[in-house]
C-alpha cells in the first residue's frame, strides 16, 4: 500500500471516529497514524523474516510516538488507537477489522504461555481507555472492553465487560456503531446491586419508625 493511499484510508477512519478532527492535514498530527504505518511498513518484514529490521522501525516509532505495537502483531482494516500514549500490542495478538482502542491499553500475555500468548480482537470491538486485556483468548466480535477492565478471560461475542476483574455484564448487544464509541455508561452490576441495598434498606428504616410510632401511642 502506498502512503497516499494509508493516508487517505486512515484519515476516513480518523475523522469518522475522532469528532476533534475537522481538517484531513490534522490526522498528519496524530501519533497513532504514524505508528500504525510504521507497523504496517515493520510487520512486512517480520514475515519476511527480517526481524531485526521489523523491531528496529517498531522500536523507534515506540520511542516517537509512544505507542508500542510488536511487528509480529496481526492487524486488520479499519483500526484506530485514538490519542494512544501507553499503548502496548504484543507479538501474537490478533486484532480483526474496524477495531478501536484508547490510550494506555495493553494486549499483553501472562509470560506463562507458549506460542501464542496474546488476545485475539475479532471484528468491531472496542477496548476503553486503560484497560488489560492479558493472555490468549478471544474477544469476541461487537463486544465493548470498559474503561480500566482487567480482562483474563474469553469473552463471547456481543458482550459488554467492566471491572477488576473483567465480567461480562450485558450480551447479545447490538452491533457497536463506529460514530457511537461510548466506553463510560457501560451496566455496572456491583452499583446495582449497592442501589437496591440502599433502597431496602430504606424501607426497613421506614418500616421499624412506624413500628416504633405505633409502640409509643
Amino acid at each position: 500500500m502506498s502512503f497516499y493511499q494509508y493516508f487517505k484510508e486512515q484519515a476516513a477512519v480518523i475523522k469518522e471516529r475522532d469528532p476533534a478532527i475537522k481538517t484531513n492535514k490534522e490526522v498528519l498530527l496524530y501519533p497513532s497514524f504514524w505508528a500504525i504505518y510504521q507497523y504496517r511498513k515493520a510487520h512486512r518484514l517480520y514475515e519476511k523474516g527480517k526481524y531485526y529490521r521489523a523491531r528496529r522501525i517498531s522500536q523507534r516509532a515506540a520511542r516517537k510516538t509512544g505507542i508500542e505495537i510488536h511487528p509480529g502483531a496481526t492487524i486488520g482494516e479499519g483500526f484506530f488507537i485514538d490519542h494512544g500514549h501507553g499503548v502496548v500490542i504484543g507479538e501474537t495478538t490478533i486484532i480483526g477489522n474496524n477495531v478501536t482502542i484508547y490510550q494506555c491499553v495493553t494486549l499483553g500475555g501472562t509470560g506463562k504461555e507458549q506460542g501464542k500468548r496474546h488476545p485475539t480482537l475479532e471484528d468491531n470491538v472496542m477496548v476503553g481507555v486503560g484497560a488489560k486485556v492479558i493472555g490468549s483468548f478471544t474477544v469476541g466480535e461487537n463486544s465493548k472492553i470498559g474503561a480500566n477492565s482487567v480482562v483474563l478471560s474469553e469473552v463471547p461475542p456481543n458482550s459488554t465487560v467492566v471491572g477488576v476483574p473483567g465480567r461480562v455484564v450485558k450480551m447479545n448487544d447490538v452491533k457497536i456503531p463506529r460514530s457511537d464509541m461510548d466506553q463510560v455508561h457501560l451496566p455496572d452490576p456491583v452499583l446495582n446491586d449497592i442501589n437496591s441495598l440502599k433502597a431496602e434498606n430504606e424501607r426497613m428504616r421506614e418500616m421499624i419508625e412506624s413500628l416504633a410510632a405505633m409502640i409509643n401511642k
